[in-house]
């Protein structure tokens, strides 16, 4: 196949250049993360003296340089059948994807040399997802449809997720940890948790109703806002550094989500195992909110001299919530379109138990008294890199290859 003719192809859909910048990046935030563990514990030579605080790059590599691939593929691929809009052409995501790769490999470098490379791969990404967005408004204004509640306020959420991430490049310039301060907490609570919660709550019950005909799946939309203004307030008053009164909003999140679980029949959907994981996927949300609760709660009691399981509920939210839910609808997706049968093997079962292990044990790390915890987050690590190697073996060829059924796209 000659290189244009490739290139048409792996430019045909928004979700193959995104996805396949998802899935390059699904090993390299963890391996940049398993190999600075693995120093900084002594386990292997000695510690990295990176630019910036390794919680920063963390941060960024997770919340900026992993979840926004998937999301823009996916979302560019949905938005316009939620509103039933004109497929959003290839001028409009492949400048943003390549500003985006632009961006991760530029940061990777920056890394190697120093804050001023950051600053412009921050400012490529920047540009990236302001592209991204762009092509999303288009397909919101320009279609007409009754009803627009998911795209509009997951459009929101991207927007705040580009301020956020605005925070950041004004840190690298300033060094004023309150923006990097917002750039986290933002990316986190205005960002990614109204992104993937207002996913779920769009696609698990459509998913659930279609795949098990005699269980319609309800879609409670009090719950859904209920989710959505509690993670607001949960980002505010994290910005406020009022953790202690978190539990007044985590609470009632926890509420909402645990309840969507149950109406949309977890045990129900893990018979079909394509479907339970977005089930699972979501059921962590709950558990995590629950675990956020909880701990600031009892912040509250002890006027904020006790402080219990670490980064235990945020790892629960990030691993167990948004990581599963990633690898569920990224592989829903593909499958899908690619013209393959939407059906899951074994080894892709293996995977997704796998990222439920890598998030009980990076939970289980940060709640158990142990001295050498630091086992456990390599544990962690490990397991998220033996479920996702595979799955990117496995399906990166689909994103530039024709589809399997002949049909364009």
């Amino acid at each position: 196949m000659a290189i244009s003719e490739q290139w048409h192809t792996f430019t045909a859909a928004p979700h193959r250049v995104m996805f396949l910048g998802g899935a390059l990046q699904s090993i390299a935030v963890m391996l940049w993360l398993f190999m600075e563990m693995a120093t900084r514990y002594g386990v292997v030579g000695h510690p990295v003296d990176w630019p910036v605080a390794p919680a920063a790059v963390h941060g960024y590599l997770m919340i900026y340089g992993l979840f926004p691939f998937f999301i823009f593929g996916f979302l560019m691929t949905t938005y316009p059948r939620w509103m039933n809009g004109k497929e959003i052409p290839a001028r409009r995501y492949v400048p943003a994807f390549v500003l985006l790769m632009l961006g991760t490999a530029g940061f990777y470098a920056g890394l190697l040399t120093g804050r001023n490379m950051l600053f412009v791969a921050v400012l490529a990404t920047l540009a990236g997802w302001g592209v991204a967005l762009y092509a999303l408004l288009r397909v919101l204004l320009d279609a007409q449809h009754p009803d627009k509640r998911h795209p509009q306020i997951i459009f929101i959420a991207l927007s705040m997720g580009w301020c956020s991430l605005a925070a950041y490049l004004v840190w690298l310039w300033g060094d004023n940890a309150a923006w990097l301060h917002f750039a986290i907490q933002g990316g986190l609570w205005l960002f990614l948790l109204p992104v993937f919660a207002s996913v779920g709550h769009r696609m698990i019950p459509f998913f659930t109703s279609t795949a098990l005909p005699q269980h319609l799946a309800p879609r409670p939309y009090w719950a859904w806002w209920t989710i959505l203004a509690a993670s607001m307030m949960h980002g505010l008053l994290r910005l406020a550094d009022a953790a202690a009164w978190l539990w007044l909003c985590d609470a009632p999140l926890a509420v909402a989500a645990l309840y969507l679980t149950y109406v949309w029949g977890l045990r129900r959907s893990l018979r079909i195992p394509i479907l339970g994981v977005l089930h699972i996927g979501f059921a962590w949300l709950g558990i995590a909110m629950l675990l956020f609760a909880v701990q600031s709660f009892a912040l509250f009691l002890s006027r904020g001299t006790m402080f219990i399981w670490g980064l235990a509920p945020l790892h629960a939210l990030t691993l167990g919530c948004f990581a599963t839910l990633l690898i569920g609808m990224g592989t829903r997706v593909t499958m899908g379109h690619s013209g393959l049968p939407v059906q899951v093997d074994t080894p892709v079962k293996l995977m997704f138990a796998g990222i439920q292990l890598a998030a009980l044990l990076r939970v289980l790390a940060d709640m158990l008294p142990l001295q050498t915890r630091h086992w456990l987050y390599l544990a962690a690590a490990a397991s998220w890199l033996a479920c996702f190697v595979p799955w990117v073996s496995r399906y990166l060829p689909f994103y530039w290859r024709p589809r399997a059924d002949g049909k364009a796209g």
